[in-house]
């Protein structure tokens, strides 16, 4: 009997979800839009990606959606798919940074990879290799996705598609669409050319148009358990201490993604140091001092946003543990902690200075005598 969930090789969790598209696959009518919503870091964007292959190669040929993992690799449709040369299947994402946006025609919108489907690509296809014209940008993305992507996108659907009589669409992520674009995505949801799927990505699916959300159908991705994530972090991590593992695996919050985030910048250590600024609250401000320089300098610049991402999640777990007035002064430790954290980078604010401050939102959570 085929995996009913689809599972590829090394996929991990959310085995419900999963199985629920395949079996609206397999069922008589295939809703034309889904939305698959979750924390982000649980491998949505490549269960989406998969997802289009196993249809793309579903519709050309005799194999089932649910098809042997092996079956798929040998299928003609995973070549051309690997290459980022399907012409049946498009995405949507954020341009590389030297990418104009208002360049993007329909003959180039599959002719440049973005550089999470490319990392995608790599991991997965590592047999495979997108052919010379192909522009593969592995550097920093723009902020959003443009009107001029959207437009570009409903150009090309205007056309049948080429293999089958199927086409599929990711957007990674829903999240990232410009108002503009979101409007345009929004007209052809609203009326979907044949035999075309959109995969909508989305990690806050709450700030996504209404009439977007209304258009799919949801797919709802859910946090990792502790033990899945400690199992993933042990096969990418083989050489992490156990107190790493652990530390990041708290940080990670059930997202296997996240918590691969902070691989190698010794989140242990910085972890103990939270720990003891929450149970002391460093009256003579060692601690605080000790951090400010060990994560103000340039050099330290991948551990001191690491510590800014931690530090307000870190307060949220020891706020659960609290009651009455203490709870409301961790309550409040969070709210400037997070603003905090929102505001230091993109205002390029004193590195050695925002930490001190921060380890003062922490130290807030140490008892009173």
């Amino acid at each position: 009997m085929p995996d009913r969930s689809a599972a590829e090789p090394g996929f991990v969790g959310n085995e419900a979800a999963r199985a629920a598209f395949a079996d609206a696959v397999n069922g008589q009518a295939l809703h034309h839009g889904w939305l698959i919503a979750g924390p982000e870091g649980l491998g949505k964007a490549s269960f989406a990606r998969f997802a289009a292959l196993r249809l793309l190669a579903s519709a050309s040929g005799p194999e089932p959606f649910d098809m042997p993992w092996h079956r798929l690799m040998a299928d003609k449709t995973t070549r051309m798919f690997a290459a980022a040369a399907h012409p049946d299947y498009l995405e949507l994402a954020r341009l590389p940074g030297s990418v104009a946006p208002d360049k993007t025609s329909y003959s180039a919108l599959n002719r440049i990879v973005a550089p999470d489907r490319m990392r995608f690509l790599r991991a997965t296809f590592p047999e495979f290799s997108p052919p010379d014209e192909i522009e593969a940008k592995d550097e920093a993305v723009r902020r959003g996705i443009s009107v001029h992507q959207a437009r570009a996108l409903i150009h090309a659907t205007g056309a049948k598609p080429a293999l089958s009589s199927r086409r599929v669409v990711v957007v990674d992520s829903a999240d990232d669409l410009e108002r503009s674009a979101a409007n345009a995505l929004l007209k052809i949801l609203e009326e979907p050319p044949a035999g075309t799927i959109f995969l909508l990505v989305s990690h806050s699916p709450g700030r996504l148009l209404p009439t977007i959300r209304s258009r799919c159908r949801l797919l709802r991705f859910e946090p990792l358990s502790d033990a899945q994530i400690t199992a993933i972090l042990r096969a990418e991590l083989p050489d992490a201490s156990a107190a790493e593992i652990d530390a990041l695996k708290r940080a990670g919050e059930g997202s296997p993604g996240r918590a691969l985030r902070f691989a190698g910048l010794d989140l242990a250590a910085l972890e103990t140091e939270l720990a003891a600024l929450a149970e002391s609250g460093d009256p003579s401000n060692v601690v605080r001092a000790r951090l400010a320089k060990l994560l103000g300098t340039k050099a330290a610049q991948a551990r001191y946003e690491a510590f800014l991402d931690r530090a307000p999640s870190f307060i949220a777990e020891r706020a659960r543990s609290l009651r009455g007035t203490a709870l409301r002064e961790a309550l409040d430790a969070y709210e400037a902690a997070v603003a905090l954290a929102g505001s230091a980078v993109g205002l390029s604010l004193d590195s050695g200075a925002t930490v001190f401050e921060m380890s003062g939102l922490v130290a807030r959570l140490a008892p009173r005598n």
